[in-house]
């Protein structure tokens, strides 16, 4: 749908979402499944996104990646992709910077919708559980949804006119709630708060549902 087309239709409850993707070799370094690793964090985004663009409060997925070949197989999901532009910085600053670069590309195309940021971790996420947290968040001008050791963050979301500083990174939860978000009051077994860095966090995520592309590999 085009942004023109999106505009004969009421905004309050409707969200664009930015997901960066690293999409390339060093991706989940942590996760230690040796040569398979790339092909499984790839995995991740395409569930990630699948469950975003099945659910009925997202209008559009903006994707920023450096990767043309995760980028071709996202889009054909339905993503936007946003090439990430080349930068000086690293680890979660360029995780950063990249993000900043994804929100400017969809509030450029969708100005009178909320914005959403997550991660492209989430390969047990279920549509159902994105429309709870939608609604949840859009009687807030700023909320977010921490992962589930209750110190990163999974999800930063901003109504509609309202300033986004992602910070990414050690210790997200309290730079992001010191910012003035919100946690939302969702419930510990929430598919949003399942991202996977470790072996054990798969085993968990597995324990909700693995989406179809990493079940596949799995």
């Amino acid at each position: 749908m085009t942004p023109l087309a999106f505009g004969l239709k009421s905004l309050a409850d409707n969200w664009v979402v930015v997901v960066p993707v690293k999409g390339s070799s060093e991706a989940k370094s942590r996760l230690g499944v040796g040569p398979g690793r790339a092909a499984l964090a790839d995995a991740f985004a395409l569930d990630t996104v699948t469950a975003l663009v099945a659910a009925s409060a997202v209008e559009r997925v903006f994707v920023v990646t450096a990767s043309a070949r995760l980028g071709a197989l996202l889009g054909g999901l339905g993503a936007v992709i946003v090439p990430e532009a080349p930068v000086v910085e690293t680890g979660h600053a360029r995780l950063n910077a990249g993000i900043v670069q994804g929100i400017a590309a969809a509030r450029l195309a969708y100005p009178q919708v909320n914005l959403a940021v997550m991660t492209g971790d989430l390969p047990a996420l279920r549509p159902g559980d994105i429309d709870a947290a939608f609604a949840l968040a859009a009687a807030q001008p700023r909320s977010m949804v921490p992962d589930a050791e209750g110190v990163g963050t999974t999800t930063l979301l901003a109504r509609v006119g309202v300033t986004v500083t992602p910070r990414f990174g050690l210790g997200s939860r309290a730079a992001h709630q010191g910012d003035g978000h919100i946690v939302l009051d969702l419930p510990p077994t929430s598919s949003l708060r399942r991202d996977v860095d470790t072996a054990a966090d798969l085993e968990a995520a597995r324990l909700i549902g693995l989406g179809p592309h990493t079940s596949a590999l799995l």
